[in-house]
C-alpha cells in the first residue's frame, strides 16, 4: 500500500500511509483507536474507498473496489466486527459467497469448516446456528471462514481475544506454518506480547501516519507503546484490595440456560466483597456472558439466589450492542434516565446537554454531546458506556470483556477507572477472556469451565499454567 489517504468530510484518517507485507512474513499492525489502522485495512478490503494511493498484491497493482475483489485477489480478512449471517449455520457461513453457483454443499462445507479449524487449532461444530453463539465464538467462526479460503494475505484483526494460553500458542504454531508455507499475515492486537511473540515486523500509526516501522528484535514492548501513543505507557500496577468490607453480591447455587435452553451456569456460589475485584476467568461460551445477564437482571435464572446491595450496574460485554448508534453521545449518557429529564411531555434537551457536558469532561470522552455515537472510536465508545454507569457510583458492578479490542491508551484509561471504582469501595465483578488483564486487577480469581466454577485463587500467587489448565478443561 503506497501513499494512502482517506479522508471522512474534514478528517483525514490515513494521511499518505506506506504499508508493506512481504511473502513469508507476519506484520503486526499496531495503533491507539482512531489511529488509522482499521481504516487502512477496510481500504486493503474493500470496505472502504481511498481518496488517494494505489495497491500492490504481488508486484502488480491491484484494483480493490469490493470484498469480492479482495478476495479474488488473494486478501483475507477477520474484521472487528463480524459479517456473519445469524439464522444460518457455521458451515452455511463459511460457504456464504463463494463462488460456484447457487448449489451449496454442506458436506463439502462441513469438512472444510473441520479442516480450517484443525489448523488453527480450536473446535467449531460446523452444524450450530450462529445465533446461538457468544461473542467469542463467533470471533472463532471469523477465523475459520478466513482461513478456509486460499489467502495469499491474511489480515487478523485481534484473533486471540478468546483464546486460553494453550490455544493461543496452537494458533501461533498455525500461523509460523502458513508463514512458512509463504502466506504474508497482518497481525493486529492490543496485547505487546503478542506482537513481540508472533511477528517479524511492526508498523506503528499514529493519527493517521507512520509513526514507524521496525524489525521485532530492534524494538521492546515499551518503545512500541512510545509509538502507539507518543509517551511510555504506565500500564497498570495491581495493588491488592485488603481482606475487602462486607458482601455486596452473594451468589448461591446459581443456574441459568442458554438461548437454546440448555444449562449454562450450574451451580455457581460465591461473594464479592466491598472494595475489591472478583476476576471469572474462563473461555467464550462456557456459561460467562449468562451469568452476568442474570446478574444484571436481562436474564432470568432457573434456580439459586442473588443478593445484592444495590441495584448492581453492568458494564456489557458487546458495546456496540449496548449503545444506540444513530443517538447523540448525549443521549447515549442518559439513556436509562431519560424520565429524569422531563418536562412535562418534553425532555429537558438543555439538561441533557449539561449532564452530557459533564460526564464528557469527567470520563476525557474524545467527542462532542452532539456528535453521532456511531462515528465514536471503540475506545471513546466504552468511555460513554463506563460513564453511563459509574455516574450512578453503584455499590456492585459487573463488567464483561471491558477492553476487547482496545488499543494500549483506552485500556490504561479503562482499568484504572475499574481500580478506582474498587478503591472507592465498590465491589466489583470481572469477567474477562484476557488472563493478564484479569491478573493485573483482581485481587481473588475463580475459573469457570461448562458452567461450572473449577478453581479459586489469590490473584497474586496465581499460577497462570494451571489457571490456563483449568479454563481448558485439561484438569
Amino acid at each position: 500500500m503506497r501513499g494512502i489517504v482517506k479522508r471522512f468530510g474534514d478528517t483525514v484518517a490515513n494521511d499518505g500511509v506506506d504499508f508493506t507485507v512481504r511473502p513469508g512474513t507476519i506484520h503486526a499492525l499496531l495503533g491507539e483507536n482512531g489511529a488509522g489502522k482499521t481504516t487502512l485495512m477496510r481500504v486493503l478490503y474493500g470496505l472502504a474507498a481511498r481518496d488517494g494511493g494505489e495497491i500492490f498484491v504481488g508486484g502488480g497493482r491491484a484494483e480493490i473496489r469490493s470484498p469480492k475483489d479482495a478476495i479474488r485477489h488473494g486478501i483475507g480478512m477477520v474484521t472487528q466486527h463480524f459479517s456473519l449471517v445469524e439464522p444460518m449455520t457455521v458451515a452455511e457461513n463459511v460457504m456464504l459467497g463463494a463462488e460456484g453457483g447457487f448449489r451449496l454443499d454442506l458436506a463439502a462445507a462441513r469438512e472444510l469448516v473441520a479442516q480450517a479449524s484443525e489448523r488453527v487449532g480450536i473446535e467449531i461444530h460446523p452444524q450450530v446456528r450462529v445465533d446461538s453463539l457468544s461473542v467469542g465464538e463467533r470471533q472463532r467462526v471469523e477465523i475459520v471462514k478466513a482461513l478456509s479460503r486460499e489467502a495469499r494475505v491474511l489480515v487478523l484483526d485481534e484473533p486471540t481475544a478468546v483464546l486460553v494460553p494453550q490455544q493461543v500458542e496452537l494458533l501461533f504454531e498455525a500461523l509460523r506454518r502458513l508463514r512458512e508455507q509463504g502466506l504474508a499475515i497482518v497481525f493486529i492486537s492490543h496485547k505487546l506480547r503478542e506482537v513481540t511473540a508472533i511477528s517479524d515486523e511492526v508498523t506503528v500509526l499514529r493519527r493517521g501516519q507512520v509513526a514507524g516501522t521496525a524489525a521485532i528484535g530492534d524494538v521492546d514492548e515499551r518503545e512500541l507503546a512510545r509509538m502507539m501513543i507518543g509517551r511510555l505507557a504506565a500500564g497498570v500496577r495491581r495493588e491488592s484490595a485488603s481482606a475487602g468490607g462486607e458482601p455486596v453480591l452473594s451468589v448461591e447455587g446459581l443456574e441459568a440456560e442458554d438461548s437454546r435452553g440448555l444449562p449454562a451456569v450450574r451451580g455457581v456460589s460465591f461473594e464479592v466483597r466491598a472494595g475489591e475485584i472478583l476476576g471469572i476467568a474462563g473461555v467464550s461460551g462456557n456459561g460467562q456472558t449468562e451469568l452476568a445477564e442474570v446478574l444484571s437482571g436481562l436474564r432470568e435464572p432457573t434456580g439459586g439466589t442473588v443478593s445484592v446491595d444495590g441495584e448492581p450496574g453492568r458494564i456489557p460485554e458487546d458495546r456496540r450492542a449496548s449503545v444506540v448508534g444513530e443517538l447523540s453521545v448525549a443521549y447515549n449518557l442518559v439513556l436509562e434516565d431519560l424520565d429524569s429529564y422531563r418536562r412535562g411531555p418534553m425532555l429537558d434537551e438543555r439538561a441533557i446537554r449539561r449532564r452530557a457536558d459533564e460526564l464528557i469532561e469527567r470520563f476525557d470522552i474524545r467527542a462532542r454531546a452532539t456528535d453521532s455515537v456511531q462515528g465514536l472510536s471503540g475506545g471513546n465508545m466504552q468511555k460513554v458506556l463506563l460513564a453511563r454507569v459509574l455516574a450512578h457510583e453503584p455499590k456492585a458492578l459487573v463488567v464483561a470483556q471491558p477492553t476487547q479490542g482496545l488499543d494500549v491508551g483506552a485500556t490504561e484509561y479503562v482499568r484504572s477507572q475499574l481500580l478506582a471504582q474498587r478503591d472507592a469501595g465498590a465491589g466489583i465483578l470481572l469477567i474477562s477472556e484476557d488472563l493478564e488483564e484479569l491478573l493485573a486487577l483482581s485481587d481473588r480469581l475463580v475459573v469457570m469451565y461448562e458452567g461450572e466454577l473449577v478453581g479459586s485463587f489469590e490473584a497474586a500467587a496465581a499460577d497462570v499454567e494451571e489457571i490456563g489448565a483449568l479454563m481448558a478443561g485439561l484438569r
